[in-house]
């Protein structure tokens, strides 16, 4: 049954008979959906990382993450350093 079909079908109501149908919708609409129910935001991250696949690292020898952001910082910096020796 399509929508158009509900509608002429709701238009042989009484406006007493309406009330009630609208009423009956706005609750349904603030139901979830019980056929799908919500997927659990960590299933969903578990999903999405596996779409991903893995991730290449820049150090993947350096072990500490300290010491990692600091050589990450130090490439950046040489990097901008060159970018300004270029520019001059």
């Amino acid at each position: 049954m399509t929508v158009r079909e509900i509608l002429e079908q709701a238009k042989a109501l009484s406006p007493a008979e309406r009330d009630e149908l609208m009423e009956q919708l706005a609750a349904l609409r603030d139901m979830p959906d019980a056929a799908q129910p919500e997927e659990h935001w960590g299933k969903a991250l578990n999903r999405l990382m596996d779409e991903i696949g893995p991730i290449e690292m820049k150090y993947p020898e350096i072990e500490d993450p300290v010491e990692w952001v600091k050589q990450l910082r130090a490439d950046r910096r040489r990097h901008r350093l060159r970018n300004l020796e270029d520019d001059e």
